[in-house]
């Protein structure tokens, strides 16, 4: 009686996770598409639901309307939902990697060091040589991604406290950002005119050309981290315990900082580093799913950045009209925080 008892009350659990999982994916997917339609509402030019509708499905309508959503506001939300979502589980591997929820691109400077690749890049790549296409940048980014992910590993080998650790990334952050200013101060280059707005974090300007690039970078990346779930599971029970599944640990974490920093590098060539993404987002969708399963949380994680980025752009572009805010500053009034009470929240459980 009792065993049956127990594989009831099993089974009840069973259900009510599954169910707390599909509402957590269905208000989320509704969410998705509710800010969809805001934004490309949202401006200069008010757009009919049914009107967005023909357009988007039927690739019929006013012609203005047509050329304003498939030119300007659809690329830009399209670009926000595929960068946020990389963000976010950059985040989320970081945090795997260091087993610690405040890591994040963002605080431990990898999102600087791409940063100043990237306008470095820009700067010389125009001047020098007149291209500076997409690619380019992404290459940029990703290796000013992994110098910042080396210095701070390297720190990591002397320094066994994360708080201190995290206190190191958060100078290479400012050094990169230092360098990044100095070189955006004295660039005289009239291609790179909006290079300032860039290195703050902006969606605007993105084209389709962009969009099919980091669609096909950030897909690939996802779709690793989603088959890599079953080690990952491993890991976070301890380094021992991955290695009697099988996993080899020390390959594996270098795959993790790789994803994290390709993830991390599309997100600052396209849009500029964006700030608490990466560590709000997967710490919010675990609390939302009430489990940290990557199975579960991986692919969460990346909608619930899509639906992050969305809201936070619709703000930036909305709150203070026509004047747009960065995205970063949007980011951090509501990532901050999280952040906060998750610090607060660790603290007062070491005190117990």
């Amino acid at each position: 009686m009792e065993r049956a008892e127990r594989e009831k009350q099993i089974e009840a659990n069973r259900r009510l996770r599954q169910l707390r999982y599909t509402i957590v994916f269905v208000i989320m997917v509704i969410l998705l598409a509710v800010l969809t339609v805001i934004n490309i509402n949202t401006g200069s030019v008010k757009i009919t639901v049914g009107e967005i509708a023909r357009i988007l499905f039927l690739r019929q309508g006013d012609p203005v309307a047509y050329d304003i959503i498939w030119s300007i506001r659809f690329p830009r939300i399209v670009m926000a939902a595929i960068l946020g979502g990389a963000l976010s589980l950059a985040g989320f591997l970081l945090q795997t990697y260091f087993n610690n929820p405040i890591a994040g691109p963002f605080i431990l400077g990898i999102s600087s060091g791409a940063k100043m690749c990237v306008a470095l890049c820009l700067i010389y790549s125009i001047r020098y040589f007149g291209y500076s296409g997409s690619a380019l940048l992404v290459i940029a980014a990703f290796g000013g991604s992994l110098l910042s992910t080396g210095f701070v590993l390297l720190l990591a080998r002397r320094i066994h406290s994360m708080s201190i650790l995290l206190v190191g990334g958060v100078m290479v952050s400012y050094i990169c950002s230092a360098i990044t200013d100095f070189v955006v101060t004295f660039a005289e280059d009239s291609n790179i005119v909006n290079l300032r707005n860039w290195s703050l974090g902006s969606f605007s300007g993105v084209k389709w050309g962009n969009v099919y690039v980091a669609l096909v970078l950030v897909g690939i990346c996802a779709l690793a981290v989603f088959l890599m779930a079953k080690p990952i599971s491993a890991l976070q029970l301890g380094e021992n315990y991955a290695q009697s599944m099988g996993v080899n640990v020390r390959v594996f974490r270098v795959v993790l900082i790789l994803l994290s920093s390709l993830l991390s590098a599309c997100v600052t060539a396209f849009a500029g580093p964006i700030s608490f993404v990466g560590i709000a987002v997967p710490q919010l969708v675990k609390r939302g799913l009430n489990t940290a399963k990557p199975i579960v949380v991986i692919p969460a994680t990346f909608l619930g950045g899509a639906v992050f980025c969305m809201f936070c752009d619709l703000i930036a572009r909305t709150a203070f009209a026509p004047t747009e805010l960065n995205i970063s500053t949007v980011t951090a009034v509501f990532g901050a925080p999280v952040v906060i009470a998750m610090i607060l929240k660790r603290n007062g459980g070491g005190r117990k």
